[in-house]
């Protein structure tokens, strides 16, 4: 441990009593509610007959991604709103630096992986079900887990080289790279390209992909016909929503110089808390297929 710091103080969205209260209880409904609406999506695809296809094999993926990635900040927000000294140790500090990045990272990859399955499924509907056999779908998430440890450790790996010898308050309600950055005792111009040449660029590159297969798909639909454009372009816009939703706020916090400014919270708890809530809705109330098998699931 290249460090003399045994603890952080995580100050928290606000030092207000009185605003503190409501946080706990805003964030506490809210982390509940995603924990369940998550939850529901990935038993119903679990135990749905009806939901056996490779969109949906993904978007449990997607859930159980969602529900791991708020749980690894909400918690802790919401128990620190009610206590006196945010502390948290130098090893629950880089525990949380890697498992939001790895949870993030397998939600970013999932999201393009739920984007080529419908560039197969609308572009070359005849060779769907080769394309995207099981196994192949197996392969690729398996492959989108290793990829999001490969950068989650690199980011653990930039953390870790960090020297903290004085301050330990983290402007921030959970342990990230920029507020570290900040506290550190060297010069860390070098360390933050390579973190914005890591988040930075994958949240860009992943976002730049998202938006060609989407143009890509949007040209092939018409040749189409109009009951077969409406129901793709129903899956592709729910899809587009939780891309913009989630990459905004990434790349305004990760593309940038070594700066801290104070939306970034607020931006943070967008992606952090915000969009983990909004994705079963917006995969729920837009998907007619997931509501009857939802109905099937509680009359059963």
């Amino acid at each position: 441990m290249n460090s003399s710091v045994t603890e952080f103080i995580l100050f928290g969205l606000t030092q207000n009593a009185g605003k503190q209260k409501a946080i706990f209880a805003v964030f506490l409904m809210f982390y509940l509610a995603t924990l369940l609406g998550n939850f529901l999506i990935v038993v119903t695809i679990k135990t749905s007959r009806t939901l056996e296809s490779p969109m949906y094999f993904f978007l449990f993926y997607l859930s159980f991604a969602d529900a791991c990635f708020s749980t690894t900040t909400a918690p802790r927000l919401i128990v620190d709103a009610l206590s006196q000294k945010k502390t948290i140790s130098y090893n629950e500090c880089m525990t949380q630096v890697f498992a939001a990045h790895f949870f993030g990272c397998m939600e970013i990859f999932v999201l393009i992986l739920m984007a080529f399955d419908r560039y197969v499924a609308i572009c070359k509907p005849l060779r769907y079900t080769t394309i995207m056999s099981r196994q192949v779908c197996c392969v690729l998430v398996i492959l989108s887990w290793v990829g999001s440890c490969i950068h989650s450790s690199a980011q653990l790996f930039l953390v870790l080289r960090l020297p903290f010898c004085g301050p330990n308050v983290i402007d921030h309600y959970f342990c990230d790279l920029q507020p570290l950055l900040k506290l550190a005792c060297m010069d860390t111009y070098a360390i933050n390209l390579l973190v914005v040449s890591n988040s930075g660029a994958i949240c860009m590159v992943s976002f730049i992909i998202l938006l060609i297969s989407y143009v890509v798909i949007l040209y092939s639909l018409r040749n189409h016909s109009a009951e077969g454009r409406r129901k793709a372009l129903s899956t592709c816009t729910s899809h587009f929503i939780v891309v913009v939703l989630f990459f905004g706020p990434c790349i305004f916090i990760y593309t940038r110089p070594a700066t801290t400014f104070p939306i970034d919270k607020m931006v943070a708890v967008f992606y952090t808390i915000g969009t983990p809530l909004l994705n079963p809705l917006i995969y729920t109330l837009r998907n007619a297929e997931v509501k009857n098998a939802m109905k099937k699931l509680w009359c059963s």
